[in-house]
């Protein structure tokens, strides 16, 4: 989820089966079909529909205080036909399958409004996050680090939900600046119509306990990013959990 200094090489593959998406698929909500859907509540958003808790739900929340399970690995982990920025074998080309269809609705409407999205940085295992979160201890110290990594076993891109966007031109590659580039000024008001979310907000540091990172994206599903876009609000804001 955070900056990646230990590549020596950039790739980008386009695999060219990606489609101009029909209006449908703009909209696409995938459900996860793991809780059962219960009335909405007084302000009419239904914040039980999937679960928080609940490993692989569409709306799992993982952070710090949330880790995930040891060792979790998602089950429907592919390489989605999108961009990459590295060759289509390295592990963190991947993504959920489930979430694959809004991805790509999202990258070619991008495409269709001039602005070139790349998959930058998927799936992290437990183990790849370690080698990325110790070289960052390393260079800068714990605490500076966390600021903008996540201790192994606590990061949203080993849930296979979450991956880093960049551009093809490699300028301000995970660094806040990114915002202000056409890529990061179209994700920042568009992701949420495909069911993403900009994860780690600017002035919400307090809450994410990480640095703004306007290339973080979450996908949700467009039910709750609309939401969340509509209120700011982080998902632990809006679901209040311990």
């Amino acid at each position: 989820m955070s900056v990646i200094t230990v590549s020596t090489a950039v790739y980008f593959v386009n695999k060219n089966r990606s489609k101009t998406p029909t209006n449908s698929q703009t909209n696409t909500i995938v459900s996860d079909n793991k809780t059962p859907q219960k009335q909405p509540t007084a302000s009419g958003f239904n914040k039980t529909k999937y679960s928080i808790d609940e490993p692989g739900s569409l709306w799992w929340i993982v952070n710090k205080n949330r880790a995930l399970p040891k060792g979790y690995v998602p089950p429907d982990l592919i390489v989605p036909d999108v961009k990459l920025r590295l060759a289509n074998t390295a592990e963190q080309m991947q993504f959920s399958k489930t979430a694959e269809p809004a991805l790509i609705s999202m990258f070619n409407a991008a495409t269709k409004d001039g602005v070139s999205l790349i998959f930058g940085s998927g799936y992290r295992s437990e183990s790849l996050q370690k080698q990325f979160y110790d070289s960052y201890v390393a260079k800068d110290g714990k605490e500076a680090a966390d600021k903008y990594s996540a201790v192994p076993g606590t990061s949203e891109h080993q849930t296979g939900l979450a991956f880093d966007a960049t551009s093809a031109s490699g300028k301000c590659h995970l660094e806040i600046c990114w915002a202000e580039t056409p890529e990061g000024q179209w994700v920042k008001n568009n992701s949420y119509r495909y069911g993403f979310i900009v994860r780690y907000l600017d002035g919400k540091e307090s809450v994410t306990t990480y640095q703004y990172e306007p290339w973080h994206l979450r996908y949700v599903g467009v039910e709750l990013a609309t939401e969340l876009h509509k209120t700011g609000q982080t998902m632990e804001e809006f679901f209040g959990p311990n």
